[in-house]
């Protein structure tokens, strides 16, 4: 059973994480238009693991007798300076997705609700991961700089990334 609150702000993460996956797939749209469609396929496949991040939430909810509450969102933005700021935001966005969800383990902890602190162990877990993979892409465009073999070998190297769904247990 969620109390009203909790439930409000599951489904609040739920917008956040479906607004992450809309995000990643203008930021992919980007890296298409400047002919990067490796790093494009990198982020579209971080918009479907988003995408599976939102279900997750959609399913916690409803298997513990809520009601979701589907909320609209702004456009993302579309354009960026360089690859080097598309990921700086991207890595920002991922930073504000970390707060809320260390946010609603406290909310879950404070109302001693067990079943959604369980729940949301696997996105703190994810969130490291999350971070730790924008702050490493960052760091080697920081490195690449304006060398256009650089970016071309990275584009390549993230052209490789392939979509794993998440497994099934929360």
């Amino acid at each position: 059973m969620l109390s009203p609150k909790l439930q409000d702000t599951l489904n609040e993460q739920m917008k956040n994480e479906f607004f992450s996956a809309y995000l990643y797939m203008a930021i992919a749209g980007y890296f298409q238009s400047e002919d990067l469609p490796g790093i494009a396929s990198w982020m579209r496949v971080q918009a479907l693991e988003e995408m599976t991040h939102g279900e997750k939430f959609y399913n916690f909810i409803a298997d513990a007798a809520g009601r979701t509450d589907f909320r609209g969102f702004e456009a993302p933005k579309n354009t960026y300076e360089s690859p080097l700021d598309a990921f700086r935001y991207s890595l920002k966005h991922e930073n504000f997705v970390t707060d809320r969800i260390n946010k609603l383990m406290d909310l879950a902890k404070e109302e001693s609700n067990h079943a959604a602190q369980i729940f949301l162990q696997w996105f703190v877990t994810e969130q490291v991961e999350e971070e730790a993979s924008f702050s490493l892409i960052v760091r080697k465009l920081e490195r690449i700089g304006n060398d256009g073999n650089g970016l071309l070998r990275l584009d390549e190297e993230l052209a490789q990334r392939v979509f794993v769904p998440p497994a099934t247990a929360a």
